[in-house]
Formats: structure tokens, C-alpha cells, sequence
């Protein structure tokens, strides 16, 4: 998808709202309706065939065993991607319906058959979110063209990333962050080997998860709390020692449900 087109999906939109301490009105529990159907077993690993998912002629095969889930094909090693470029140009966009200052942010996925998520951890001497893991980003400035603009351009300043080697796939549903501000996701994909230098003064560390471990692992639901009558959950991620929480944890969800119907709720 290109990035003008990624842009293009904006228009009328149902509300939306998240952040560390607020929650989502609609969506990121909820996965899009799929067109399921079950497999033969020779398909699967033999563990438990649960179902699969027939897209554009390949398979997505879901075999879940306790709390697991894989996603895998040995005649499509590249499945991981291909739900990710097949599902994500399909994603409904959700508006806040409110007027809130402006950010966005880039989700970049590895372009490899297990793709990794690049994550930062901000610096300890932020004034916001200092020590917190996040994904590159931050807020529009006068001179963006758009919030696309914006998540490119804090990528580059904050890791090196240059625009030219991002393919963007899709826009996702702005959240709002515990500190009033609007936050636009844009998802994309970059080479496995591509050269990130953190900067200093916004980046402590720049690291790697594996979108196994998401899709494998779920989330930790705490911190319960009440928005516009609803009583809900904040996802809690913890690998390797960071803590992968709040705005970005629901932003990983709102992908993972909807290229790969895990169907996980923040709902209690």
C-alpha cells in the first residue's frame, strides 16, 4: 500500500480512545469477521487443528495448544508478511471524535518469514515517558504534510531510519495518550538488516521482538479501570526484562487481531 493511499483512508470514522491510563471505546478487543475454515489435519502439525484462515490463495493455519497459537505453512514461509500485507490495507479506520494535539507513530515490522517489531526504550531523561518502551514518534510539527510525514520524519531523528527504506502498509485508529494527545499508528515494513542508530538524547536502546513472541504469549491484563461505562484491562507484554505496556501494547493488539483474528480483549 502506498503511503499516499495509507493516508487517503481517512474519512468518517466511528470513536476511538486509549492511552497508559484511558482506555479504547471500541476495536482493539475485537478482530474483523474472518472467513474461516477448517483445515485437514495433514495441514497442521497434529497438535490441535483449530482452523485456518483461505486468503488470496494461500493458508493461514492457527493451531493453538494451551495458551499458544502458531501461524505457519511450509509451502508459504512467508505467511507472517503475507497476513500483514493482505489483511492490514483492509483495517477500518476508528476516529476519536475529538480535537486533541496531534502524534503519530511508525510500527516497523522486519520483512522476514518471523518478522520483529522495532521497539525503543525512550530516554531516562525525558520529561514524558522517560524510560518507557515505545515505538519511534512523536508530535506533528508545523512543517508535516501529514501525520504520516510526522511518524516518518521522528523515525529518522530517533533512530537513523531513513523514509526511502519504509514500506507502509497501513494506517491504524488514532488513540489518546494519558497526556491529551492524539496518537496515530502507522504500520510498515523495513530489510531485517536495516541500520538503526539511537539518539541519544530521545533513545536509550533500540530492540527486537519477535512477532512469535506476540502471537505466542498473551498479554498480561491488569491495572482493571473504568471509561464511558465499561470496565477494562491495560495489556502488559513483558520480554527480556522490558515491559511492553499501555499505548503501545494496545497498538500491537489492534494489529494482531486484525491480521491474525486472535480475537484478544481488553474487556473484563
Amino acid at each position: 500500500m502506498s503511503a499516499a493511499k495509507s493516508v487517503a483512508r481517512r474519512g468518517e470514522r466511528a470513536g476511538t480512545l486509549v492511552g497508559n491510563n484511558v482506555a479504547q471505546t471500541s476495536g482493539i478487543g475485537t478482530a474483523p469477521q474472518s472467513r474461516l475454515s477448517r483445515p485437514d489435519a495433514s495441514e497442521l502439525c497434529g497438535l490441535c487443528a483449530q482452523r485456518c484462515a483461505f486468503m488470496s490463495g494461500f493458508v493461514l493455519a492457527a493451531v493453538r495448544c494451551g495458551v499458544q497459537t502458531v501461524f505457519f505453512s511450509e509451502k508459504h514461509p512467508r505467511i507472517m508478511i503475507h497476513a500483514l500485507r493482505q489483511r492490514l490495507p483492509n483495517y477500518v479506520l476508528r476516529e476519536l471524535g475529538k480535537a486533541m494535539p496531534e502524534a503519530a507513530v511508525l510500527m516497523p515490522f522486519t520483512d522476514e518469514p518471523d518478522p520483529h517489531l522495532i521497539l525503543t526504550v525512550r530516554s531516562a531523561h525525558m520529561s514524558a515517558h522517560a524510560g518507557e518502551v515505545a515505538f519511534p514518534g512523536g508530535k506533528r510539527d508545523p512543517g508535516d504534510i501529514d501525520l504520516l510525514d510526522t511518524a516518518l520524519r521522528e523515525s529518522e531523528e530517533e533512530v537513523g531510519l531513513n523514509r526511502k527504506e519504509v514500506e507502509v502498509l497501513a494506517e491504524l485508529s488514532p488513540l489518546a495518550s494519558r497526556l491529551g494527545m492524539k496518537v496515530t499508528p502507522f504500520v510498515g515494513l523495513v530489510a531485517p538488516d536495516v541500520a538503526l542508530v539511537a539518539e541519544p538524547g530521545e533513545v536509550d536502546e533500540i530492540f527486537r521482538v519477535p512477532l512469535s513472541f506476540f502471537l505466542n504469549t498473551p498479554p498480561e491484563l491488569t491495572q482493571k479501570f473504568t471509561f464511558l461505562g465499561r470496565t477494562m484491562r491495560m495489556p502488559s507484554y513483558d520480554f527480556e526484562g522490558r515491559r511492553i505496556w499501555g499505548l503501545t501494547a494496545f497498538m500491537i493488539l489492534d494489529v494482531l487481531n486484525h491480521a491474525y483474528d486472535t480475537n484478544i480483549s481488553v474487556e473484563d
